[in-house]
């Protein structure tokens, strides 16, 4: 079962619950997805739509984005927003693959750098797409970016 599919499944079982917060959030995922396939459409993309990982990538900013809005949220005192946008991450993460551990960050860089053959932050391009081209909604890519420029510089 594809992304659009699952998303859509969840939608519908989150209407015959009557589950009101996961319903919201779950057609935020939804509408984040058709604004995507529009703009595809826009640029004279393919009529079927956002590729699953395009959909990974749209969860993982939409994480980072509640994320941010959360620690803003706490540090105003805001603490019932903060924890919605708390429970929306929840919601949305349960159609992004397992995040890997710090050690599992440093294994994927280390085959990156083996495969592209980098020797110097010139290459690290390189590592960076072939990191995403992998572990796309997996890992962090800004610290992973940062790990990199260390490994290579």
């Amino acid at each position: 079962m594809n992304m659009r599919d699952r998303i859509g499944s969840a939608l519908k079982d989150a209407m015959r619950a009557k589950e009101a917060d996961r319903l919201s959030t779950l057609r935020l995922i939804n509408a984040a997805i058709k604004d995507k396939d529009i703009a595809l459409r826009g640029e004279g993309g393919g009529e079927q739509g956002v590729a699953d990982s395009d959909i990974l990538a749209i969860l993982g900013r939409m994480v980072k984005q509640r994320q941010e809005s959360a620690r803003a949220y706490e540090e105003g005192g805001r603490l019932e927003l903060a924890e919605k946008e708390l429970s929306e991450i929840k919601v949305i993460e349960e159609f992004l693959p397992r995040q890997l551990t710090a050690d599992e960050v440093a294994a994927a860089i280390d085959a990156a750098v083996a495969e592209t053959g980098a020797g110097s932050i010139r290459d690290m391009g390189k590592v960076m797409a072939a990191l995403k081209a992998r572990y796309t909604g997996q890992m962090d890519f800004a610290a992973a970016g940062a790990a990199v420029k260390d490994r290579l510089g």
